[in-house]
């Protein structure tokens, strides 16, 4: 059987053509990517979100029609528990060796035909029946797939800290891998069995990364302090034969190792979290893997955690084989305001005053993209250390700077000015003005204090877990990013003074700043999508990357146009065109798939769904026919997977 694919040629012309098969039988190699796959979390290990295929285009895109859905089965285990209730889906699929495969919320996998939509198996550890694995809920974004001459395997850590090998072909685990098909998660490394309770103190929520024959895991850690000691967010990389640990890397680095120096008065033993909750990419040809790490215990005071704390909020590039530091950079230094690092790294080959550069490139919630010589980890354009504002509470401890890159520029508002303030009306400015007056604001880095403290980008805003996509033909960037300013206050022991509650969470606890009318403070977009010229270090464009709210009451009036969502959802890109969606968490947000022209931003096409949109979509073709699949299902809304296609 042929598999036959659309493709554009360097010269942007389409083509089409027979290319020898891929018949549902497992290739030798694992790095390969044929052009119908998808057959990484991101597209492929460089987490790119893009595919060659082209038969979707401006030109038909309105014609796309539902050639089928899928819903999840944790549908059934939610029936006969009326007590659970879901979270998000915020799964994409993988497609390698003509099967789709996907993690559900509940940690189960599952195999899917591609053509029809149809369950082909289900494998379901058992995650439920310990209650809510992590204090983010029932969630999760995928799985991984390997693959050596006729042995193909899926991978999934789960939500109750499992790494679990099954057969691709009928799900049932591999007996050889781990114990029974299993690798427990709960110790290894530095952990000790009684960190492993209780059971929502950390979980893993994203796809492990496959590199070689090395399985990377990394982890969600609770953002709460529920322990006197909370464990290390240790990454680690696993056999994909045996199980067997291969290597464990200390993020937070152990008494005497290489970074133990920047957390001051030894205080790096007692520290946790610093984990990597987010995917993760890595160079495939060089053998390296990208970290994007996250903020220590707590995530908005650091008294206790005096220094820069190495390697939390940094990017580290490790060896796949053996885990060995090969470079880092710490992008925010001793983190107060919870600006881990959401994304993986994307990777991408640019060309730069005329010189070809091998990049990584991470985005961050802060609004910056970072872009390094992803072998040696040189910046590719300037960054400098800026002075920043200083702690006005006696008991934390903050650094006198901060990193900012030369270029690209930021693509997000960074700290909140009198003309950022919504003016519509004069009534309105003046009452924004009056809502301004009583907040302290300042410029990016602006630590909190016994006032309630502005932080714009917030952590719940800028770049998040979705990243962004790269077009390799164009050398373009396209990040979505949403503009949410919080406001917390503290008092001099870091608690929340409204609440007198230590401040160690985000969900729940965050003070969205309400403008004039029930508006926004702001003036819009409040999200929007930014295209870089990746080549150049420039912005080729910025748009709302949605209507929002513009036909509310309160905006109506207004004739604003486009105001953008602050619903999350995330990117594919083509040779033909950039797709998004909007997601949840915003009662305005439009349960469509947009296209967007690739060198202005405009709007291509746009197809109704039946929800919103949650992890970024993603595409494959099966005998000449590409599909595009987007994963969708918030709280009352049903999990399921939507494929769309042309009639």
């Amino acid at each position: 059987m042929n598999r036959r694919y659309f493709l554009l040629s360097s010269a942007g012309v389409a083509i089409s053509g027979c290319v020898a098969a891929a018949p549902r039988s497992f290739s030798a190699d694992p790095a390969v990517r044929r052009a119908w796959e998808w057959p990484v979390y991101g597209a492929t290990n460089a987490a790119t979100k893009y595919s060659p295929l082209a038969g979707i285009h401006g030109g038909n895109f309105n014609e796309l029609k539902i050639a089928w859905e899928w819903r999840s089965p944790d549908e059934a285990i939610i029936s006969d528990n009326p007590d659970f209730r879901p979270g998000e889906f915020q799964a994409t699929p993988i497609m390698v060796d003509g099967r789709l495969f996907v993690s559900t919320a509940m940690s189960q996998v599952c195999a899917i035909d591609p053509e029809t939509g149809r369950t082909l198996w289900v494998h379901d550890p058992g995650t439920w029946r310990n209650g809510y694995p992590t204090s983010k809920g029932f969630q999760h974004r995928g799985v991984a797939y390997w693959r050596r001459e006729g042995d193909a395997r899926v991978f999934i850590a789960t939500g109750d800290n499992r790494l679990i090998a099954l057969k691709a072909e009928d799900g049932a685990p591999v007996a050889s891998f781990g114990e029974g098909g299993e690798v427990d998660l709960r110790v290894s490394g530095r952990r000790k069995p009684v960190e492993a309770r209780p059971a929502d103190l950390f979980g893993t929520t994203s796809p492990p990364l496959i590199v070689g024959d090395t399985v990377v895991v990394g982890q969600y850690i609770h953002d709460r302090v529920v322990k006197d000691e909370m464990p290390p967010g240790d990454v680690r990389g696993f056999d994909a034969y045996t199980g067997s640990l291969k290597w464990v890397f200390n993020i937070i680095p152990g008494p005497g190792e290489p970074g133990s120096e920047t957390w001051r008065n030894g205080l790096a033993r007692g520290a946790g979290n610093a984990n990597v909750w987010a995917p993760m990419s890595a160079d495939d040809e060089a053998g390296i893997v990208y970290l994007p790490t996250s903020c220590p215990t707590n995530n908005f005071f650091g008294g206790d955690r005096p220094g820069d704390n190495l390697f939390a909020n940094s990017i580290v590039a490790l060896d796949a084989e053996t885990g060995e530091r090969l470079w880092h950079f710490q992008i925010v230094h001793h983190d107060i305001w919870d600006y881990d690092l959401p994304c993986a790294p994307i990777l991408m080959d640019i060309h730069v005053e005329g010189r070809p550069r091998k990049a990584v490139a991470q985005l961050t919630k802060q609004g910056y993209c970072f872009v390094f010589d992803r072998i040696t980890g040189e910046p590719v354009w300037p960054i400098e250390e800026k002075p920043v504002p200083q702690t006005k509470l006696a008991a934390e401890w903050t650094s006198p700077t901060q990193p900012a890159p030369a270029k690209p520029p930021p693509f997000e508002r960074q700290g909140l000015t009198r003309d950022d303030l919504i003016d519509f009306t004069p009534e309105l400015r003046a009452e924004a003005e009056e809502i301004f007056s009583r907040l302290d604001a300042g410029p990016l880095f602006t630590p909190l204090g016994p006032e309630p403290t502005v932080v714009l980008p917030s952590w719940v805003g800028g770049a998040n877990w979705w990243g962004g996509a790269f077009d390799p033909e164009t050398a373009r960037l396209f990040v979505p990013s949403i503009s949410v300013p919080v406001a917390m206050a503290l008092d001099e022991d870091g608690r929340r003074i409204d609440s007198g509650e230590g401040v160690h969470e985000i969900a729940g606890r965050t003070t969205v700043i309400r403008g004039p009318q029930g508006m926004s403070l702001l003036k819009p977009p409040y999200g929007r999508i930014t295209a870089f010229d990746m080549n150049e270090g420039e912005i080729d464009w910025t748009r709302p990357n949605g209507p929002g709210a513009m036909d509310a009451d309160k905006y109506a009036p207004f004739n604003t146009g486009w105001l953008g969502t602050t619903a999350r959802t995330g990117p594919l890109v083509t040779p033909t065109a950039l797709f998004m969606g909007e997601g949840p968490h915003h009662r305005q947000a439009r349960k469509v798939l947009r296209a967007y022209e690739k060198a202005s931003g405009d709007v291509l096409g746009e197809v109704p769904l039946p929800d919103n949109t949650l992890g970024p979509p993603m595409t494959y073709a099966v005998d000449g026919r590409q599909y595009i699949v987007c994963g969708m299902g918030f709280r009352g809304s049903p999990h399921r997977l939507v494929a769309l296609a042309l009639a």
